[in-house]
């Protein structure tokens, strides 16, 4: 592989200006292949493709149950094909291939269960009465523009996919130009199952530039984004002022509250995942660890031994446990976030340092800072990288006070043994989805969204899908008296 070119109405495309943007290994900065870099010109093909599928009714005018048909075959040669793409997507990532392998074993739920939910949902027949029926259904929106990251390209490429498709929307996908290459292979699948050409098409390259001009064209109905809070503002903004609907799965800072009546070997595991899966690159990283006083050294103690014992290393390695950060610029951010954190009084309890790993891998050490305060920007901003921060609190609405201390409310989890307890804790949290004696749990039938800064709307569950239609209601009049305003001056019922 070594060029990856744009992919519209059925057909593989080179720009056309023929530029192309490369792709690295975050493991050994080896060239893996190049990427299209679309032009404006070619998104307006890639819409206009999309549109004209939509327009024909290709997709769309096809029974549910035969769109469902076809996304079980999809996820079936999704689920044959699960070795490769984990292969390819820890090549572009750097995530361990173990990471990879289990995460994409999942992935073919989401067609599964998006093609069964929309064969039941059966639309609706409010009571108006004698002589009226409503008949209420749900309408597919028209061309969907999704806008991906590179952290999981393809989970996140399948979240927004499979319900837009099941819907009978046609899309335009700009996936991440550092990752491109799986979202590519999963719509050669789509089609390879029966999705129609022009269906889903894909267009690569920079988000100033191919994203741009793909939210900003007036054939687009819907946009789906995950990316960072700013991005989101100005994407949400510009569905603003075309009246279209736009679902925005943004930032996060997420709290791991651990209650003193938690089993600590368990909150201990929880929290090592929740900090350092995905090497910390991801929205609902457990960013914040907050920890009752009674029990802070023995926990501190416990996560930082378990924290200097994971093995980094060679990602393709099924024993390598957390693998580089995607980017030079992303490790110099991390290394920049920890030092400002420390020269402000920051306790450094693990980690804090670029580790000498063999190869060449945007390595850092898996991270715990202590006695941060909220004055210090580590407790509020994202770092997106192997680095959490550790308060404690005393009483529960303390805990609950410190997790929605923050501009985002997207996740958090809680680790107790008192189900009540967690519950009463629950419903303190400004925060979209909460875990209890769990963290990152995600599955097609649950909704995922977040609050404030963390974005609008949810993927996942019936949620997504009703974000993917549009409400059509239609009132016809069975009444065989005749009905004439203008006939009389008498009072007449028409409402």
């Amino acid at each position: 592989m070594t060029m990856l070119s744009l992919h519209i109405a059925g057909a593989e495309n080179a720009a056309s200006d023929a530029a192309t943007t490369p792709v690295h290994s975050p493991w050994d900065h080896r060239h893996l292949f190049d990427v299209a870099h679309a032009t404006a010109q070619d998104v307006d093909r890639a819409v206009a493709a999309a549109a004209t599928a939509f327009r024909d009714g290709r997709w769309w005018r096809q029974r549910a149950r035969e769109r469902a048909r076809v996304l079980t075959k999809a996820a079936e040669l999704l689920a044959d094909a699960v070795e490769e793409l984990a292969e390819l997507e820890t090549a572009q990532t750097g995530r361990p291939v173990r990471e990879m392998r289990s995460q994409l074993a999942r992935l073919p739920e989401w067609f599964e269960y998006f093609g069964a939910l929309a064969q039941v949902d059966e639309g609706r027949l409010p009571d108006l009465g004698a002589g009226r029926i409503n008949l209420v259904r749900r309408r597919p929106l028209g061309v969907a523009a999704l806008i991906t990251p590179w952290n999981h390209p393809l989970l996140i490429t399948v979240k927004k996919l499979s319900a837009a498709v099941a819907a009978g929307n046609s899309v335009v996908l700009k996936p991440s130009e550092l990752a491109p290459a799986g979202p590519l292979r999963l719509v050669r699948l789509l089609e390879e199952a029966g999705v129609p050409a022009g269906v889903v098409n894909v267009v690569t390259g920079l988000g100033q530039t191919t994203g741009k001009a793909l939210v900003e064209h007036p054939l687009v109905d819907r946009i789906d984004v995950t990316g960072g809070t700013p991005t989101g503002r100005v994407v949400a903004a510009i569905a603003g002022d075309r009246l279209i609907p736009v679902t925005a799965e943004l930032g996060g800072k997420a709290p791991v509250i651990v209650l003193p009546d938690a089993d600590l070997d368990q909150a201990v595991a929880g929290a090592l995942f929740a900090s350092y899966i995905a090497t910390g690159q991801t929205c609902v990283q457990g960013a914040r660890i907050l920890v009752h006083e009674s029990i802070r050294a023995e926990f501190e103690e416990r996560f930082a031994t378990r924290a200097r014992a994971l093995r980094l290393g060679d990602p393709a390695d099924r024993r390598t446990q957390v693998g580089p950060l995607i980017s030079q610029r992303q490790r110099e951010q991390t290394v920049e976030a920890v030092t400002r954190a420390v020269a402000h009084d920051a306790r450094l309890v693990c980690g804090g340092r670029i580790p000498d790993v063999p190869g060449h891998g945007w390595f850092y050490e898996p991270t715990l800072l202590a006695d941060v305060t909220p004055e210090m920007d580590i407790w509020t901003e994202e770092v997106f990288g192997p680095v959490s921060v550790l308060r404690t609190f005393t009483t529960d609405a303390e805990a609950a006070e410190q997790a929605n201390d923050s501009p985002f409310g997207l996740a958090a989890s809680i680790w107790t043994s008192d189900a009540a307890r967690a519950l009463r804790l629950v419903d303190e949290l400004d925060i979209g989805i909460v875990w209890v004696n769990d963290h990152h749990r995600v599955d097609p039938a649950s909704p995922w969204g977040g609050t404030k800064d963390s974005g609008i709307g949810s993927e996942n569950a019936r949620e997504a899908l009703i974000a993917n239609t549009r409400v059509q209601s239609t009132i016809v009049n069975v009444d065989d008296d005749l009905f004439d305003w203008f006939s009389t001056t008498s009072d007449l019922r028409y409402s």
